[in-house]
């Protein structure tokens, strides 16, 4: 048994890292005052083979596995996570769904566009009044003549306003997990419109929207998988999106920990370096025991969610709720490690720090995850 990375995993992680530093870390800074991802990026990453790890070879894809998109999730997430998050929702947090249930005409449509960064998906569950209660989905589908007329309001949908195919929860059956579908809608269909950007505390450099569902009229091959089973079709996605932004919580840890030690080493306080203080250095060295339990545990989830082992989704559900908590802890404390430097705008950490909170919320929150892992005690 081995708890390191064989050596496929870490070519893949030495490439993933270097495309980053050569290709993302430059337009961190431009990309965070603007509030908008690259736009170049999307051909660059998708060149790499970045957005297509899990797609089937015949759809241009690596017909790779989960623990490669939690390396790049990690990698990407240390330059920045809005950049992080805007290619890791179109790729494998959405297009998963026609991977898993699109019919041949579906993937032929939109699988190689994705994987090639020449379109870009979102995921739209979210509703005003409805979050983690993904059953509570009010968003409605009715059968026409010709199809499904859709009515209802998204919120928080990252990739909205970028999204060429955005996949729309709605309710087709009775209340409930058993009455949702999901529907491939494409971008200028009628009665599809968008709200404006919402001003996040982080992730700046993402597309965050409303989206508004008005007598969508759809064909009936808009179903993306079966009808009534989508709640079951989330639920199986969500496992590879909560594996992905854990590791982007690895990620935001292990950039922040790279600066506090570097900074500890040139600050000087009482006249010696931080480093010399042990407060200092004990925090460091607890910085890095939270960020390797979390990275352990968040490759052990990708492992067994590839592998199909039957503990997979609890696994998954500890991942998610320790990298979580764990980032926030290890950027925080690099915050405080920084004092007043590490409080302004240009600071990096400042950023990490905005960016980290979200991950106790996205993708199933910290309550949800403790809900999985006590399920049957009650």
């Amino acid at each position: 048994m081995s708890w390191e990375l064989d050596q496929v995993h870490q070519d893949f992680q030495a490439s993933a890292r270097a495309f980053v530093d050569r290709q993302v870390r430059p337009l961190v800074e431009s990309a965070e005052e603007a509030g908008s991802f690259p736009a170049e990026l999307w051909k660059q990453l998708g060149a790499a083979g970045l957005l297509g790890l899990i797609t089937p070879e015949a759809h241009g894809g690596a017909d790779g596995d989960g623990l490669a998109v939690a390396l790049l999730a990690e990698e990407l997430a240390r330059a920045s996570g809005g950049i992080a998050v805007t290619a890791l929702v179109s790729a494998y947090m959405a297009a998963p769904h026609v991977i898993r249930h699109g019919t041949p005409a579906q993937q032929d449509r939109w699988l190689a566009p994705l994987a090639a960064g020449e379109a870009v998906a979102a995921i739209a569950v979210t509703e005003p009044g409805t979050g983690s209660d993904v059953a509570r989905v009010g968003t409605t589908a009715r059968r026409t003549e010709d199809g499904w007329l859709l009515n209802g309001r998204k919120m928080f949908i990252t990739n909205a306003g970028l999204a060429d195919l955005i996949i729309v929860a709605a309710r087709t059956g009775d209340t409930g997990r058993g009455g949702l579908t999901l529907f491939l809608v494409g971008r200028g269909t009628d009665g599809l419109s968008l709200g404006g950007p919402l001003a996040k505390m982080g992730w700046h450099s993402s597309d965050t929207r409303e989206v508004l569902l008005d007598d969508v009229a759809l064909p009936a091959d808009a179903v993306l998988g079966t009808e009534n089973r989508g709640f079951y079709q989330i639920m199986e996605a969500f496992q590879l999106e909560r594996v992905a932004l854990a590791a982007m919580g690895i990620g935001h840890a292990a950039e922040c920990l790279d600066l506090a030690r570097e900074y500890a080493g040139q600050r000087e306080a009482f006249g010696e370096p931080l480093t010399h203080l042990q407060t200092i250095r004990h925090r460091l060295a607890a910085m890095e025991v939270e960020l390797e339990a979390a990275r352990l545990i968040t490759y052990q989830a990708a492992a067994r969610l590839d592998a199909g082992h039957p503990e997979a989704a609890r696994s998954v559900a500890r991942a998610k709720y320790l990298a979580a908590i764990s980032a926030n802890r290890v950027v925080d404390d690099a915050v405080q490690l920084f004092g007043g430097a590490g409080f302004v705008e240009e600071s990096p950490v400042a950023r990490h720090y905005r960016d980290v909170r979200i991950l106790r919320i996205g993708g199933g929150t910290d309550e949800i995850q403790l809900e999985i892992l006590t399920r049957g005690m009650a």
